[in-house]
């Protein structure tokens, strides 16, 4: 079977940090994505899906995201049934996040970090700080005595 999803967007509310009994860390949050498509009067329509990430995923969706931040993420979809207030039977179709990314630039996220950087709970469960990005060197100032001539009518020197 295969249960594969990857969906970027926005969040719609600032994310909620819980713990379960046992102290292990879940979020929850909702974003919203855009459709390709405008409707007939030419609005951009939006879904709206429900997240839930858990451990250090969790704790690192809190720390860096926030209301209005662009946010990526792969996981799986997961449905569970529960009973609302009324008695009601419910079904809950959420994304468990496995993995999540920074999207867009500092300026376009609201202020949060950005500039790539990712968590996965398989490969990094606990590593929420990350380095800034460094400028790739400039090459222009170099000059063209910078370089030596080859002799190549031998063998080639490697």
């Amino acid at each position: 079977m295969l249960n594969v999803i990857a969906i970027m967007g926005r969040l719609v509310a600032d994310p909620q940090l819980r713990q379960t009994q046992q102290g292990t860390s879940v979020a929850s949050f909702r974003i919203a994505c855009d459709r390709n498509r405008a409707d007939q009067n030419g609005q951009r329509q939006a879904d709206f899906f429900d997240v839930v990430a858990w451990r250090g995923t969790a704790e690192f969706v809190c720390k860096y995201f926030q209301k209005g931040s662009m946010i990526a993420i792969d996981g799986q979809l997961q449905s569970r049934q529960y009973q609302d207030k009324n008695g009601n039977n419910r079904t809950a179709i959420e994304i468990i996040a496995n993995n999540v990314n920074f999207t867009g630039s500092k300026a376009s996220s609201g202020g949060g970090n950005a500039g790539g950087y990712a968590v996965s709970t398989a490969q990094q469960p606990q590593q929420y700080a990350h380095p800034a990005p460094q400028e790739a060197p400039s090459y222009s100032a170099g000059s063209n005595d910078d370089f030596a001539v080859i002799d190549d009518n031998e063998d080639l020197p490697f």
